[in-house]
């Protein structure tokens, strides 16, 4: 395993924790660390990161204690999105506002340029890198 692919995820969940960096510049070090995709598990407080070499890593996730409703609601989801997009709203922001949503999780695709965003009834909202 990459010593720059591990320290670019334990870092970028640092920032992104912090709300000290935006989802750009998040994807810009992963990608340059080596990194095809990550997901974000809401329910099990975790981030996975996949590098195109096939090696792993997982980072815990300070997601908000949050009841995650069962009902997607893809239109809150998507001012969520738009508002992370225009810088502002931060990822502890976002992570509430996507839960509330009825977000679990997604998966950043950073080689396919998108975001799979996923419900609790196997509802899927997909986003393509602006």
């Amino acid at each position: 395993m990459s010593t720059a692919f591990t320290q670019a995820a334990e870092r970028c969940a640092r920032d992104s924790h912090a709300g000290a960096a935006s989802f750009g510049q998040i994807v810009a070090a992963l990608a340059q660390a080596g990194t095809e995709s990550y997901y974000a598990d809401y329910r099990r407080r975790l981030t996975n990161y996949y590098a195109e070499d096939g090696a792993t890593h997982t980072v815990e996730l300070h997601a908000p204690d949050l009841p995650i409703p069962s009902t997607f609601d893809a239109a809150a989801l998507q001012a969520a999105i738009r508002g992370a997009q225009r810088g502002e709203v931060m990822y502890p922001e976002f992570m509430r506002l996507s839960m509330a949503a009825g977000c679990v999780g997604y998966m950043v695709w950073i080689a396919g340029r998108h975001v799979s965003y996923f419900g609790r009834r196997g509802e899927v909202h997909v986003e393509a890198f602006p």
